[in-house]
């Protein structure tokens, strides 16, 4: 927990915003207002406990068209954090009284994760552990361990037709089974026993057919009934043969889950999404009541009303607790096309204070896009193609020409950002993909301008294909 401490104090700003870089290209109004956000977590922590409470953080709101990083920005700042993190579509919650989610399941949601996340830190943190008492297991049933007498009498005490041993045949016997069982643990450990066949208890935990679904979607409220009565029932044994390998990875999932004190796990989670949770609401334009709205519309602003608490700071009731939202941070984002965002009520505008528009891409950022990041497009084709043998190369000039298309294609069809280049470069790279694993001499295929603009010059001249295809 310290390491982990120690790396998020180490985040800057200007570092959030460098790590954020290798990823997302532009829009650094937004990486700047979501590293000040960060960073302000951490300062709060270090403010004492009276004043601690006082301060709120500062909801953002990112405007800008689908496809530019909104999204984005909020999931890598999330890793960067190592805070629970989710991500929540307005459009998808109702008013309470309508049928479908209610807006406190985004926080149910929110533990759920920060539950996994300390949970799987901790099953790292006991794996050596588990992995040595799965071990043990498996030499208990390799080689089952001598009993040992109480006194001299019981072991002199023969049964009729049984061969009759003194204390010190059994001290014997009992030095010769650590010896083999060392011997044994050896060769279990070097990986020399892994293809060998033994059968083993393996604990099963009983399948509960029930769930109860009620008017106001009690799936939401975290009432698991499959979870309650499991927790009732005992835990039955079945018999299971497979290789050592998969036994003592089994094993080593059972000891470890022993090990673990999921009491402590649950705290630590509500703990971390009280102080470091992040909740990133998109398409909040989406139920922003524009003047216009009739019939099943008007829902917008009663969705609005019960966000509205959620944001301000409430207590939500949670399978694994109560969990107070004050200090969650929330990220809303939007296009905002028809609505604006003086659309949405005044309480839940006063609530995301920080407003940071976000630039539509460029040609030149599409440029960037392709090559740049880590994760960038040709970079992932280029390793998806790499695993038939053979390798992808495209020339400065293909890129420009891949850019320029993407930048025409959104201004005359629909702008939808940078996910343009994936359907731009399915189109272009679909007889490749499709013919790559026939290929016997060609190891290197270059992609250049002229193929590209052949591929896709048709496409992008005639408006109504284009609208299909790209």
């Amino acid at each position: 927990m310290e390491k982990k401490d120690q790396k998020i104090a180490a985040l800057t700003p200007s570092e959030i915003v460098k790590e954020l870089d290798k990823y997302i290209i532009g829009q650094s109004d937004a990486k700047r207002a979501v590293a000040i956000a960060l960073r302000n977590r951490w300062r709060r922590q270090q403010v004492k406990d009276d004043m601690r409470e006082e301060i709120m953080p500062n909801n953002i709101i990112l405007i800008g068209p689908t496809g530019v990083g909104k999204t984005e920005i909020a999931r890598r700042l999330s890793k960067l954090a190592q805070a629970p993190f989710i991500k929540v579509e307005a459009s998808k919650f109702t008013e309470v009284g309508y049928v479908g989610r209610d807006v406190e399941s985004m926080v149910r949601d929110l533990v759920d994760v920060a539950v996994n996340m300390v949970k799987s830190e901790k099953t790292i943190e006991v794996q050596q552990k588990a992995t040595e008492l799965a071990e043990e297991k498996i030499l208990d049933i390799l080689i089952p361990p001598v009993k040992i007498h109480t006194s001299s009498e019981e072991a002199n005490n023969s049964i009729e037709g049984e061969i009759q041993t003194t204390p010190e045949d059994h001290a014997n016997e009992i030095i010769k089974n650590r010896s083999t069982r060392e011997w044994m643990r050896k060769k279990l450990k070097n990986g020399e026993l892994d293809d060998k066949i033994i059968e083993f208890d393996s604990q099963e935990v009983p399948a509960v057919g029930m769930q109860i679904l009620g008017p106001f979607g009690m799936d939401d409220m975290g009432i698991n009934i499959q979870e309650i009565v499991g927790s009732m029932m005992p835990k039955k044994k079945r018999k299971k043969k497979t290789t050592i390998k998969e036994a003592r990875k089994i094993l080593t999932q059972e000891e470890a889950q022993k090990l673990i004190d999921m009491e402590a796990v649950q705290k630590e989670a509500i703990q971390r999404v009280e102080n470091s949770g992040i909740i990133f609401i998109d398409e909040i334009d989406k139920i922003a009541a524009t003047g216009k709205s009739h019939g099943p519309d008007v829902s917008r602003e009663g969705v609005q009303r019960d966000l509205l608490p959620i944001v301000e700071g409430s207590n939500v009731n949670t399978k694994y607790g109560v969990v107070k939202t004050d200090h969650i941070l929330f990220i809303a984002s939007g296009a905002f096309h028809v609505a604006k965002p003086s659309d949405l009520i005044p309480e839940l505008q006063g609530r995301f204070p920080i407003r940071v528009e976000l630039n539509s891409l460029t040609e030149e950022d599409f440029i960037k896009i392709l090559t740049m990041p880590e994760n960038a497009l040709l970079k992932q084709y280029n390793s998806l193609i790499q695993t038939e043998g053979v390798s992808l190369e495209f020339t400065d000039d293909a890129i420009k020409e891949i850019a320029k298309v993407a930048s025409e294609v959104n201004e005359q069809v629909e702008n939808i950002g940078a996910r343009r280049l994936h359907t731009i470069l399915t189109t272009l790279l679909d007889d490749i993909l499709f013919g790559v694993p026939d290929l016997i001499n060609d190891k290197k295929i270059t992609i250049n301008g002229d193929f590209v603009r052949d591929k896709l010059g048709k496409i992008v001249k005639n408006r109504d294909l284009s609208k299909y295809i790209l």
